[in-house]
């Protein structure tokens, strides 16, 4: 819930700002800011609770901190990569590729009821699915609007 609440705030923000400033709205810009700086809050999460998110990784995976961590450092890559114009249409292709090979992860999590933030098995469970795989669908929507497609 956290990173949809800082894509949209950022979002409506950046809104403002570009009509205000440009005196009309720039959409795609303003999407790719919000959306790297929503990669940016969650990429926070990949160093703050490593262990928890490595819960969140099936037992047989090997080095899950270590995939945490690059996890994490593909989300900062990926923030950054959304404003320069020779590699942003790459960059925002490498995002709907990476949101769509979190999917079974969350979807572990959720099975298994992993709280990534308390490292423990309290968490929401599969109801938690109900919100969290159209939320991933409207971050690959997100990217390709405003940037693969812009």
């Amino acid at each position: 819930m956290k990173p949809l609440i800082v894509l949209l705030s950022i979002f409506a923000f950046c809104l403002l700002t570009t009509k205000t400033l440009y005196g009309n709205y720039e959409f795609a810009l303003s999407g790719r800011i919000a959306m790297s700086v929503m990669l940016l809050f969650t990429a926070t999460a990949h160093f703050v609770f490593n262990k928890g998110m490595a819960m969140m990784l099936p037992s047989f995976i090997p080095y899950k901190i270590q995939i945490v961590y690059l996890t994490g450092i593909i989300e900062i890559i990926g923030a950054l990569g959304l404003f320069f114009p020779d590699i942003r249409i790459l960059t925002g292709w490498l995002l709907i590729v990476f949101f769509i090979l979190i999917v079974p992860a969350n979807i572990y999590a959720a099975v298994h009821h992993i709280d990534y933030q308390k490292e423990n098995s309290d968490g929401n469970g599969l109801p938690y699915l109900w919100f969290r795989i159209p939320l991933q669908i409207l971050f690959i929507l997100w990217v390709y609007f405003s940037a693969v497609k812009y």
